[in-house]
């Protein structure tokens, strides 16, 4: 008797394969230390009261301790005058003020550290906070108030952010990439993003928003301490006029970098 074939031969299949699975968020190496070292630092509220002022007044930034004849009030000596230009930018009053200057850094901060990579960056939060203190200094001559908070540096981060985040392909286009072919892109020269009516309007949003918040004396999450709204607008600037200085992406030559399909430039 002949033998029936096998209704069901042993042939193998090939699954399809799972694509792999995305994290919901994803940060670059730099933002996620530059945030962790932010948290670290905060558990200076854990100290006694009087360990924790005098934190504060070692390395916040003290405008008074720079007066010709400055009061012996502010510990720290002359390192003090050094390092709190930057340092002030560490420290925060609360989680609350920590968590709106983090959420604001998500997208702008993410694209700059992506771009810049991690030295770069971290360079570029110290020079736009020195920047902010710089300008606070100049408007709160002989101030004994500390000056706290990463604002200053946020704010720096939107700034410079700005010069290529409308680009085609960039993170607020209309036809984005991924995370890093985003944060790549040709930048904008100085002089075409401020032609560029995106840009203009995202300014003009930030200067009203800081200017409400400065002229009535509003505070978030500082357990009801002033804006230094100064320092923003010093920070700002050095994001915007000192973002090429950091930007190891070259522009496109001849001022041509594209914008996003959807909304094109007006170079009128």
């Amino acid at each position: 008797m002949d033998s029936l074939p096998d209704p069901s031969p042993d042939v193998p299949v090939e699954l399809p394969q799972k694509a792999p699975r995305e994290p919901i968020l994803t940060l670059p190496g730099a933002l996620t230390a530059y945030v962790l070292l932010i948290a670290v630092i905060h558990l200076r509220v854990l100290l006694p009261p009087e360990l924790e002022n005098w934190t504060i007044d070692v390395f916040g930034f003290i405008p008074g301790r720079y007066d010709p004849a400055p009061l012996d009030l502010f510990p720290g000596g002359e390192g003090a005058k050094l390092w709190t230009f930057v340092t002030y930018s560490l420290l925060h009053a609360n989680l609350t003020h920590i968590i709106f200057n983090v959420l604001w850094l998500l997208p702008f901060g993410s694209a700059l550290a992506r771009r810049f990579g991690a030295l770069r960056f971290f360079l570029f939060m110290a020079v736009t906070a020195a920047a902010g203190a710089l300008a606070h200094l100049i408007t709160h001559e002989h101030a004994v108030a500390p000056m706290i908070g990463a604002s200053a540096s946020v704010s720096g981060t939107m700034a410079a952010a700005i010069r290529f985040a409308f680009v085609q392909g960039s993170f607020l286009s209309f036809s984005r990439g991924d995370a890093d072919a985003a944060a790549k892109v040709p930048a904008l020269s100085l002089s075409r993003a401020l032609r560029d009516r995106r840009v203009l309007g995202f300014l003009a949003v930030w200067f009203g928003v800081n200017i409400i918040f400065g002229a009535g004396s509003l505070a978030l999450g500082t357990d009801g301490a002033a804006v230094a709204w100064q320092a923003h607008i010093g920070g700002f600037f050095a994001g915007l006029f000192l973002f090429s200085l950091f930007d190891p992406t070259p522009q496109v030559p001849g001022d041509a970098a594209p914008a996003s399909s959807a909304d094109p430039l007006n170079d009128a």
